[in-house]
C-alpha cells in the first residue's frame, strides 16, 4: 500500500526555505520541524517539562511564512516597546501603531529580508 503525501515535493521545498529563513525563532520558543510527507509543524511556547503548548501543521509555504512573520513581528514589537515607557501596558496593535516611524520601517524591511531568504514574493 502506498503512503499518502499531504504536501507536494515542491511545497515541501518552499516550506523548508521559509523555515530556514526564520530559523532564529527558536529563541522565542517557536520551532518549525519538517515532518516529511505530512508537511511542517510549528511548535509554540515550550514549557519544561510538559513540552510545547501548541502545534500547528502546514502544507502551504505562504501560510507558514505569514504566521512566522507575525510571530517574529509580535516578539520584536514587545521588545522594542520596552524602550519607550509610553508604550508600556498597551495592547499589541496599539504598540505597533505608536512605534516611531523609523522603527516600523525597520521592521517592514526585515519582512522583505525574510521573504528574499525564503524565496517568497511579497
Amino acid at each position: 500500500m502506498e503512503k499518502k503525501r499531504y504536501i507536494s515535493e515542491e511545497e515541501q521545498k518552499k516550506c523548508r526555505a521559509v523555515a530556514d529563513a526564520f530559523a532564529g525563532l527558536e529563541e522565542e520558543n517557536i520551532l518549525v520541524v519538517d515532518v516529511g510527507r505530512f508537511g511542517f509543524l510549528r511548535l509554540l511556547y515550550y514549557k519544561y517539562p510538559d513540552g510545547f503548548d501548541n502545534t500547528i501543521s502546514y502544507t502551504d509555504s505562504r501560510e507558514l511564512f505569514n504566521d512566522l512573520w507575525q510571530d517574529w513581528l509580535y516578539e520584536q514589537v514587545h521588545k522594542i516597546a520596552k524602550e519607550y515607557p509610553s508604550l508600556t501596558g498597551l495592547e499589541y496593535e496599539d504598540m505597533l501603531e505608536r512605534l516611531p516611524e523609523e522603527r516600523r520601517e525597520e521592521l517592514e524591511g526585515r519582512k522583505t529580508d525574510f521573504a528574499k531568504k525564503a524565496g517568497i514574493a511579497l
